[in-house]
């Protein structure tokens, strides 16, 4: 039988879920829904194969390997295993430059 991992959500990954989800919900109420099942779904799967997801590949070339990311297109969703649990970090635009997001993270 396969360990199973608690998948916990970042404050920080809640809020750009939110924010997702809200603009999306400006033209369409049903596709913010599906959007937001779909990635919480993702995310949930994490619990069974957390390593599934590949190593961020901006912050392995910095050293930093304990950051995984999995792809639900466009959206890239940032997790690190820690003992039996899973935290979601961020759930990003893949469209986007992840280096200046997190610059602007730190600047806050």
């Amino acid at each position: 039988m396969a360990e199973t991992y608690q998948v916990l959500w970042a404050d920080t990954a809640r809020q750009d879920l939110t924010e997702i989800i809200d603009y999306i919900a400006q033209d369409s109420i049903g596709s913010a829904l599906a959007v937001l099942d779909n990635l919480e779904a993702k995310a949930a799967m994490l619990g069974t194969f957390p390593k599934r997801g590949r190593i961020v590949p901006e912050l392995l070339h910095t050293g930093i390997s304990q950051y995984r990311e999995i792809i639900s297109a466009p959206w890239r969703i940032v997790y690190r295993i820690e003992s039996q649990r899973v935290l979601v970090m961020a759930v990003f635009d893949s469209r986007r430059d992840l280096q200046v997001i997190l610059l602007n993270r730190l600047a806050h």
